[in-house]
């Protein structure tokens, strides 16, 4: 599991081009959207499409995204859960 988190920590950083942070600056319980991280509706989309290509996870719906995208921790237990 926690080499699932250093790999989502990486691709937000990375893929998403946050500007002055660093992986290892994302706590696990961190929000990822809003006070937290500061992604927005357009990270998410992207979010989706990245958790799909890199995982192959499809996050089906907003309810699902709410859920999956709150912290890396509960990203992280979304794609373990979906996969096994």
């Amino acid at each position: 599991m926690d080499k699932l988190k250093k790999q989502l920590k990486e691709m937000l950083v990375n893929d998403l081009k946050l500007q002055n942070v660093k992986p290892d600056d994302i706590c696990d319980t961190d929000l990822l959207f809003g006070d937290g991280l500061g992604l927005d509706s357009l990270d998410a989309v992207e979010l989706v499409v990245l958790i799909q290509k890199n995982f192959g996870v499809q996050i089906a719906n907003m309810e699902e995204g709410q859920v999956a995208f709150q912290s890396i921790n509960s990203l992280a237990k979304f794609i373990t859960n979906r996969k096994d």
